[in-house]
């Protein structure tokens, strides 16, 4: 990557600008708020494992275009292979994803997550494995996955408890609700809530002072902070996985995914 700041090509579903030493990667479906589909995971999943080995990167900034951060996993997609019998369509998504967030929470260089709008499912799950997280006012956090018969995945089971504790991560789990930024603030998910106008300025200021710091002892500090995790969070991102492709197949799920694609509410029978 050279200084000048670059941009992938039009149409794709990652975008990725580098200013200095700071990459910003920008999900790119803004007409399914960002959606999670095999294409984007992958492509987030590689962009990561790249800018992790290029030591001219200090920074990595993840955010959304259009109106949201990331709605989750794209459920019209998920739900057409639940109906067609393609359930294998599924496992990569999972696993890029996992790689993914493994790779956030890993690789050398810190990462901000400035959350535009809302985060939802894996697209919670996304902004909880930075290192740090900004929001908008308007931005809404939520853990949905309950609403559709879905398990959590994206490592949501292994960091929301740590965010939160266990008890408030239940309620979260359980229900399914989406909360506010400032919900989210007082429950210590976000560093700061700022204004939507003033969201890509407070980002780029604390992205350019990390920047501008000791790369060497800042590097040390993530390792300190979040090294030791790596094994246990690859542990729990597999158990994710396999639990996410039990309940895919379950009845409840597409129950779910149905209610869901044809606004209603589920009617689950635990099965």
């Amino acid at each position: 990557m050279s200084n000048a700041p670059q941009t992938a090509q039009a149409g794709s579903v990652l975008l990725e600008t580098k200013h200095e030493s700071i990459v910003t990667l920008v999900m790119n479906r803004p007409d399914r708020l960002n959606a999670l589909n095999n294409e984007l995971a992958s492509a987030l999943n590689e962009a990561l494992r790249r800018i992790s080995e290029d030591d001219t990167v200090n920074v990595v900034v993840i955010t959304g275009a259009g109106r949201a951060f990331c709605a989750g996993g794209d459920l019209g997609a998920i739900g057409k292979g639940r109906q067609t019998g393609a359930t294998h369509d599924l496992e990569p998504l999972l696993r890029a994803g996992m790689q993914a967030v493994l790779k956030m929470r890993t690789m050398p260089q810190p990462v901000i997550a400035a959350v535009n709008g809302a985060a939802a499912g894996a697209g919670m799950n996304i902004a909880l494995a930075a290192d740090m997280r900004i929001a908008a006012e308007e931005a809404t956090f939520g853990q949905n996955f309950a609403r559709v018969g879905l398990f959590p995945d994206y490592g949501g089971t292994f960091f929301l408890p740590q965010l939160v504790g266990p008890a408030k991560a239940a309620e979260l789990f359980y229900t399914g609700d989406m909360i506010d930024a400032k919900t989210a603030l007082n429950l210590g998910i976000v560093n700061h809530v700022v204004p939507a106008a003033g969201l890509e300025g407070e980002v780029k200021a604390l992205a350019q002072k990390i920047a501008q710091g000791p790369a060497v002892a800042i590097r040390a500090v993530k390792r300190a902070l979040f090294g030791s995790e790596g094994k246990e969070l690859a542990k729990a991102l597999e158990h994710e996985v396999q639990e996410q492709i039990r309940c895919y197949l379950s009845e409840d799920c597409s129950e779910g995914i149905r209610a869901f694609l044809e606004k209603r509410h589920p009617k689950f029978q635990g099965k």
